[in-house]
């Protein structure tokens, strides 16, 4: 939901790892991790690539519309950025309720570093730069 449709993967394990176990309560089943090779510097030179460094007014902004579903700026092959997790959600739900303000908002969210996760939007993106490798179990 974060950076609208696409296909989600992370270069940190434990996060995976959390993602997988997530769904696995929700749906009461053994969570899997599925790794990829995925040729991230070529892909980025290679198409429209965008990055969120940090938890900034350009990162909420990006996720709010997404979120509401009403995006319509730039289309983007991959993007890549901090998770609205956990830690942040409650901020940018009471920003998107129009419940906090934008300075008070951004304030709080930079008391959180970003953690990583990459939406690619692009098939062909994914037909030539990931390749799969492996799933685990979890639990």
């Amino acid at each position: 939901m974060d950076f609208g449709q696409g296909f989600y993967v992370t270069d940190i394990q434990s996060q995976a790892e959390s993602w997988a176990d997530r769904m696995a309560r929700i749906r009461m089943e053994s969570g899997i991790v599925s790794v990829y090779d995925f040729d991230f510097d070529t892909a980025k030179t290679m198409c429209r690539y965008k990055r969120f460094d940090e938890y900034d007014e350009s990162w909420l902004e990006f996720i709010v519309a997404n979120r509401q579903e009403a995006y319509r700026g730039e289309v983007y092959d991959i993007i890549e950025g901090g998770v609205a997790n956990d830690r942040v959600i409650d901020t940018v739900e009471a920003y998107m309720a129009h419940l906090m303000p934008l300075d008070a908002a951004l304030r709080e969210l930079s008391k959180h570093r970003p953690n990583n996760q990459i939406c690619i939007c692009s098939q062909e993106v994914l037909n030539t730069h990931l390749h799969f490798v492996e799933s685990y179990y979890i639990r």
